[in-house]
């Protein structure tokens, strides 16, 4: 060590401020522990309030308010053309994630819990070298590594700040609204960026590689949302990749192969959203006993502890789904073993949400997932053309379904489109963990009208009680 240069000792060093690394921070805090949370960032939040999950959102609630308006011609009120002001809702996204990051600062600052900011790099097994950092060395008796992911860019191509080959980044800052977009990936980033872009006027084309969108959930769940998309994306080409890209000083030239007329095009912007890698290089892990998959992730066991013991791991440097709620179940998890609590990682049920229009939500166990298993389930849908809050809406092209274990009739997975399914869901997310029958849901009067009566009436579809639609056991 340098001398001159400041060293401190810390019960836990977090290294990350995202969901994963403050929630692991506050709780370990909570605790009694002494936390020092280091991060590149000035305040915490993470990618998920800075670049990904807040500013999405927000795009995504003021691009609804400009399709509901449309779809209230249908019924009788008419809104004027609106007016988009770039600069106005850049400023608005800003405010939204001021508040919010203030709000970590101040929770920070009540806990006890020092935020550095910096880069930290391991040394060893209970040291760490900070960079760009008023503290140069940290020992520690636990450290949390919450470093999280990044996008993976076009092949050969690397994202560039202000270039018009996009990460959701990229895409989020919002410098323009392009005439022409290219979106790369059928996934939940690119479904929901183009949403946000089609609302504000751009004619959004998308490819895929796969032979449908999101991949990995329900076919019957998707069906909803691709013809809802259909109608908003100027086109989707599915079982389509590109050969090659090149950006130019007035656009980006393409060539695509597969589902397309013209292989050779050229957009104004070009998003890639084909996935995320985990953030686990240039850390020091090799100067630790922290053990890597093939792909990057960290090894963790049900307590987060990696293969060194003195080190854990929480969020998408993890593994896994890589969702802020999952990383803060984890990050508790981690913080509430190192202080010696009996806990573990052991949730039936992570909900996962696509702020769409319609949206997607389901969690527990999927029917693909239960077909590829063998894994003998009840699958019951109702339609919501026969929901009377959906009708009013105007929003009947939703579907609510829930699978059953057949032998004990237990809920053991939940599937919802529609409209507001984020907070639909987490009454399935209830139902599974308490291991909660199909009758308990059916059971449980549900308010007239709403969404959640699509709950209820589909688990009455499975006992044969249905009021707003013919059971089998009755039809038959």
């Amino acid at each position: 060590m340098v001398m001159g240069e400041l060293s401190q000792e810390t019960d836990l060093m977090v290294i990350g401020s995202g969901p994963g690394g403050y929630a692991a921070a506050f709780r370990a805090a909570d605790l009694g522990l002494d936390v020092t949370m280091v991060d590149m960032a000035q305040r915490p939040g993470g990618v998920c309030l800075f670049k990904g999950c807040i500013p999405s959102k927000t795009f995504l609630f003021l691009s609804e308010l400009i399709h509901d308006a449309r779809r209230a011609e249908n019924m009788g009120i008419t809104f004027g053309k609106p007016q988009i002001d770039l600069k106005a809702l850049r400023e608005w996204k800003a405010n939204v994630i001021d508040t919010m990051a203030n709000g970590l600062v101040s929770l920070s600052q009540r806990r006890g819990v020092q935020v550095l900011q910096g880069r930290a790099q391991f040394e060893s097994s209970d040291t760490a070298r900070l960079y760009d950092c008023e503290v140069s060395h940290m020992k520690f008796r636990h450290a949390i590594i919450a470093t999280g992911s990044r996008p993976i860019p076009f092949p050969g191509m690397e994202f560039k700040p202000g270039g018009r080959v996009m990460s959701s980044t990229g895409a989020l800052a919002l410098a323009d609204v392009p005439q022409k977009l290219l979106i790369i990936g059928g996934g939940y980033v690119g479904l929901e960026l183009g949403t946000v872009y089609a609302a504000l006027g751009s004619r959004v084309k998308l490819v895929e590689l796969e032979d449908r969108l999101l991949a990995g959930v329900d076919a019957d769940l998707v069906e909803p949302l691709h013809r809802r998309l259909n109608t908003i994306f100027e086109s989707i080409h599915l079982k389509t990749k590109v050969a090659s890209m090149q950006e130019t000083d007035d656009g980006v030239a393409l060539i695509l192969e597969g589902d397309v007329e013209k292989p050779e095009q050229t957009f104004d912007r070009v998003l890639v959203a084909i996935g995320r890698r985990a953030s686990s290089d240039d850390i020091g892990l090799e100067n630790t006993q922290v053990e890597r998959d093939e792909r990057g992730f960290i090894k963790v066991d049900d307590r987060l502890r990696t293969t060194d013991e003195r080190i854990f791991a929480v969020g998408d440097v993890a593994g896994g789904l890589m969702l802020a709620h999952k990383a803060t179940r984890e990050g508790k998890v981690a913080a509430e073993v190192i202080a010696g609590q009996p806990s573990a990682f052991d949730v039936r049920a992570i909900p996962a949400v696509v702020y769409t229009d319609p949206q997607i939500a389901w969690c527990g166990l999927t029917e693909e997932e239960a077909r590829a298993q063998n894994i003998p389930v009840k699958v019951q849908r109702f339609p919501w053309k026969f929901s009377g809050r959906a009708t009013t809406m105007g929003a009947p092209e939703g579907l609510t379904k829930i699978l059953v274990d057949p032998d004990s009739g237990r809920i053991v997975g939940v599937g919802i489109c529609g409209r507001n399914t984020e907070g639909l869901i987490s009454e399935g997310v209830l139902a599974i963990e308490m291991g909660a029958l199909a009758e308990d849901m059916a059971l449980s009067i549900h308010p007239h009208p709403t969404l959640s009566e699509t709950e209820g009436e589909a688990a009455e579809l499975y006992l044969g009680s249905a009021t707003h639609i013919l059971s089998k056991k009755i039809s038959s």
